[in-house]
């Protein structure tokens, strides 16, 4: 679930992203000021758009860090509007600490490393290309559903063959001060995996 608010960009709409739906697929219901989306294929519901000037904490340009007091209000909106769905999400650390347990070559890609990386109570397999990545690093994880500073959002996804969940981070994909301009992912000196790392 994510969800984004920008009043300068797009006016006052609050965007809530469940799942994503290829554009053919989409349907689109209004019950007052809130429109639910679905995909025709599965019948599932993939996101809500709420019109109208949201309350405070829902205002940011850009993400709203979301929690389950805020969730509860997304729900209650929804309802009151006339729709019978109420939302269900996971609001775990989406950028955490992860240990580098082994690391393979991709077999189609040169450039390409097969990363099993621990991040507390799981373990995912990142496909990554940093030149500098190794076994035996810590490093800052962006899990599945995480919104980087750029606004790219993280998904599974399949690189050359191989299924990646997540993405090991750069400095500068995190957007931290005096990030190095030169390629590789950040490597941390201390952290356990699976504790949060704050940006």
């Amino acid at each position: 679930m994510n969800v984004f608010y920008n009043e300068s960009g797009i006016g006052e709409v609050l965007i809530i992203k469940l799942k994503d739906t290829p554009r053919h697929s989409k349907s689109f219901e209004k019950k007052g000021d809130v429109v639910q989306i679905k995909n025709n294929e599965t019948g599932e519901v993939t996101g809500y758009n709420v019109f109208g000037q949201p309350d405070q904490e829902f205002r940011s340009e850009g993400p709203v860090e979301m929690d389950e007091k805020k969730l509860h209000k997304v729900n209650q909106m929804i309802q009151k509007s006339g729709f019978d769905h109420q939302i269900d999400a996971d609001f775990s650390p989406k950028f955490v600490v992860g240990y580098i347990e082994e690391m393979d070559k991709h077999p189609n890609a040169d450039k390409l490393n097969i990363c099993q990386v621990n991040v507390g109570e799981e373990r995912l397999q990142i496909v990554c290309g940093a030149p500098n990545v190794d076994a035996g690093q810590k490093v800052v994880v962006a899990k599945v559903g995480a919104v980087m500073p750029s606004g790219m959002v993280i998904k599974d996804a399949e690189l050359r063959g191989v299924p990646s969940s997540g993405m090991i981070c750069s400095a500068k994909e995190l957007g931290l001060p005096n990030a190095p301009e030169k390629k590789g992912i950040l490597v941390l000196e201390d952290g356990h995996a699976g504790e949060p790392f704050n940006l």
